[in-house]
């Protein structure tokens, strides 16, 4: 068993965002193709703390390269009051050989990697017409910070950044950050969500929301939103867009402003298609000017699986991490 704890993660992520937006699309193609299997994921939550949560997201992923492991993440948003990160987690990787478990991995990094890899890919998928000169960022976070380092990766047209969060200090804390990462751009904090979202024709929601608080009235048509979070947004402003998911079945559930969507119209027919099926061509997609396109990734196990993997990789090539032989004696 190698268990790799997090400083060498980071060393080992560290600027290879282009790999890691090429190796999400290549595991999107393989989901699409049936060369996947990921069961529903496992939400744990507890009476009295309505707003933390741990979820278990099992995944294997077949092509040339077959894997499986388990991501384990924990989101206690009340840990940011006291100075510590919300999310954490931990990733196991499994022998498909023996079953026995072979590496333990510190996950949180590979997480918001690999969501940030599938926003990018998405944002430089849906604005290829027409490419953005800046994002707003809808709260300020580690993962819409990786957003920002992926999305300026894939897209290198970036020249402004406006900021929206509930809390100021947090704002001007996260605009320092986006200066030093893109030195290059304009930074703006702006107090109103309906200015942010006007701000710019790229706009990424990567909040603790827990129930919808906005609509997109705000966001010019011809716009492209990743929903990262995944419960902002009005469900009935969803059956009004573009909406593309990366598997309905997984982000039609746990009250996702897609399920509450589904709940109310009684059909998925709003959802236009999977980036999987853009990916492999098996879906048309001609968005309309007028419309607002959504982007709504539920994060697919399989996805953190792939990254895992290379991170593995890497580290028993360097001599990384803490070997355990004994580990099952």
């Amino acid at each position: 068993m190698l268990i790799i704890r997090q400083a060498d993660v980071e060393k080992l992520l560290s600027n290879k965002e282009r790999e890691h937006i090429d190796a999400v699309r290549a595991t999107y193609l393989l989901h699409e193709q049936g060369a996947t299997v990921i069961p529903r994921s496992v939400f744990l939550r507890f009476p009295d703390q309505p707003s933390d949560r741990i979820i278990g997201l099992p995944a294997f992923r077949g092509g040339e390269h077959p894997a499986a492991g388990m991501k384990w993440i924990s989101s206690f948003p009340g840990n940011v009051q006291s100075g510590i990160p919300r999310a954490s987690a931990a990733m196991l990787l499994n022998s498909l050989r023996t079953g026995h478990p072979e590496a333990l991995l510190e996950g949180s990094l590979i997480s918001a990697a690999r969501t940030a890899a599938s926003a990018a890919l998405a944002a430089e998928m849906l604005t290829r017409e027409s490419r953005p000169t800046g994002i707003t960022l809808v709260g300020c976070g580690v993962i819409n910070l990786e957003i920002l380092r992926y999305v300026n990766a894939a897209i290198d047209t970036l020249e402004e950044v406006t900021i929206h969060d509930s809390s100021a200090a947090r704002a001007g804390e996260f605009a320092r950050r986006c200066t030093e990462l893109l030195p290059q751009a304009r930074v703006t904090v702006v107090d109103s969500l309906d200015e942010a979202l006007a701000a710019q024709r790229l706009v990424s929601f990567a909040t603790s929301a827990g129930v919808p608080h906005t609509d997109l009235t705000a966001v010019a048509p011809g716009s492209v939103v990743l929903h990262v979070s995944l419960r902002d947004i009005d469900p009935e402003t969803l059956l009004h867009t573009h909406n593309i998911v990366d598997d309905a079945d997984h982000v039609c559930r746990e009250l996702t402003s897609l399920h509450l969507a589904e709940r109310m119209s009684g059909h998925r027919r709003f959802i236009d298609a999977s980036i999987g099926q853009l990916i492999a061509g098996t879906r048309a997609f001609t968005p309309d000017p007028e419309k607002v396109t959504v982007f709504s990734p539920f994060g697919l196990g399989v996805l953190d699986l792939a990254l895992a993997v290379e991170v593995h990789t890497a580290a028993r090539e360097l001599g990384l991490g803490v070997d355990v032989t004994d580990f099952l004696a």
